[in-house]
């Protein structure tokens, strides 16, 4: 899953801040072997402020719509439910809601719609999510947060097989929480539902490596194999040929 943000202030820097930019991106994505598009219109970073519906909209529609011919599945990042209504009427194939579909709206918004829903764990919300981020054992909480959701999200009606989980990595989360959910994914919620994995560029990964945040493309790629291993079916990143490289080899030593 390639990442095309259309933000001014991610913390990987600022995004593809027109249409065609943003086109042009996702089309090297594909050439590099991305097999699906996340278009992001706000940035959910650690102290990330909140963007107006309107703007997040004038955003992401366009490069929705654009997209829609390189027919490559969509996905697009958002906890609005305007945002998600208008994206799957514009053409997105998933939404990936780092809220859960908790937001007032949500759930009614995507629930009929047959779009695949990508629900995640985030502790707290990104403006203070990593002051102080605390768990009695991560993975039992994050799993029990994700199946409770889940069964919200059955009740209403959505079938399992849109379903898709993301243990959130570095949302209100410390190294080591990091840590215990990658060594934890080959039997996370049992195994029901695919995994997302998103750790391309993060805070996590300069901690370990040492470099900053355009310098972390070896360290994410060796991150997303471990997360593959371990059990991802999808690995969101900003750095698709050398993630696509180091699967590759995988692939034909498996």
């Amino acid at each position: 899953m390639a990442i095309i943000n259309v933000t001014p202030d991610s913390f990987s820097g600022p995004g593809y801040l027109s249409r065609d930019a943003a086109l042009r991106a996702a089309e090297q994505a594909v050439a590099d072997g991305a097999e699906i598009l996340d278009v992001g219109g706000e940035s959910s970073r650690p102290g990330a402020q909140a963007v107006s519906e309107q703007e997040e909209l004038d955003r992401v529609i366009p490069v929705v719509e654009a997209l829609a011919q390189l027919n490559t599945p969509i996905s697009v990042d958002t906890v609005k439910p305007v945002v998600m209504r208008e994206s799957i009427r514009a053409g997105a194939d998933m939404i990936n809601d780092i809220a859960a579909f908790r937001a007032p709206g949500a759930l009614e918004a995507v629930k009929d719609s047959g779009a695949a829903l990508c629900v995640m764990h985030m502790q707290g919300e990104p403006g203070t999510m990593q002051l102080a981020p605390t768990y009695g054992d991560v993975l039992i909480d994050v799993e029990r947060f994700l199946v409770q959701r889940l069964e919200v999200l059955q009740h209403a009606g959505v079938s399992e097989e849109r379903i898709v989980l993301d243990p959130g990595f570095g949302f209100g989360k410390t190294l080591d929480h990091n840590l215990a959910l990658l060594k934890g994914l080959a039997g996370f919620c049992g195994g029901r539902l695919p995994v997302l994995v998103g750790i391309s560029r993060k805070t996590m990964l300069g901690e370990i490596s040492g470099r900053p945040v355009g310098d972390r493309v070896v360290v994410g790629a060796a991150a997303a194999l471990v997360a593959v291993q371990n059990g991802a079916r999808i690995v969101r990143t900003h750095d698709v040929g050398a993630t696509r490289d180091v699967l590759r080899l995988w692939e034909r030593l498996a």
